[in-house]
């Protein structure tokens, strides 16, 4: 299947959900991939304080009869659809996102390093829209980095070990 479909499933999947996601809960993300024969769509979800195995069921029950409006079906198998946390390692997928996220552990993955390092994980101590500024640890130097967000292929909460 090509990346583009994907991504096309994706945002169009976001564009008729993300609507209908009542407060105070907040669409994170929506994935859509193969895991061995099946496919999966899973919709992240989170609220204040987090969610329970009730809000996944009452906010499937929103979710999934507003899939099957979608017309034409864009997707190109049977899928099953998850909704469930983001979990510890949330991604952090918009400049909103990397706002809230500043003063936390996050992991970043670039699209081209920057003094040869591709991935980098510490505290994301600034961010103003166009500007990451990260702390990280080089073996036990403290580092500052510089990353320019359209470098940022993923970013996402860590968690410190």
């Amino acid at each position: 299947m090509e990346v583009i479909l994907i991504a096309n499933i994706v945002e169009l999947v976001t564009q008729v959900i993300a609507p209908a996601i009542p407060q105070p809960f907040e669409l994170v993300d929506v994935e859509y991939e193969k895991m061995g024969s099946d496919y999966i769509l899973s919709i992240l979800v989170d609220k204040p304080g987090g969610i329970n195995v009730e809000d996944t069921a009452d906010l499937t029950d929103i979710i999934s009869p507003l899939l099957d409006t979608i017309q034409p079906d864009p997707f190109p198998a049977q899928y099953m659809l998850e909704v469930s946390s983001p979990g510890l390692e949330r991604p952090l997928k918009t400049r909103e996102a990397l706002e809230a996220a500043v003063g936390q552990y996050i992991n970043v993955s670039l699209y081209k390093a920057i003094d040869k390092v591709k991935i980098f994980q510490g505290d994301l101590t600034a961010f103003d829209g166009e500007t990451l500024t990260l702390d990280y640890l080089d073996k036990t130097r403290k580092k500052t980095v510089q990353i320019p967000y359209s470098s940022v292929a993923k970013a996402r909460l860590a968690v410190k070990l």
